[in-house]
């Protein structure tokens, strides 16, 4: 959680708010990747791509 709270410090001490929609979509893709190698939707999921 430590990390969480660096990252969020650094944005709102640089005002670089316009980062938090990029961060948010880089976590989502990287478990979607993490949830595709190991469950039985990957299927679905290689199909999307």
């Amino acid at each position: 959680m430590e990390i969480l709270k660096d990252i969020w410090g650094f944005l709102k001490t640089r005002k670089k708010f316009w980062l938090l929609p990029l961060i948010v979509i880089l976590l989502l893709l990287g478990l979607l990747i993490v949830l595709s190698g190991s469950s039985a939707i990957a299927p679905f999921i290689y199909t999307i791509f």
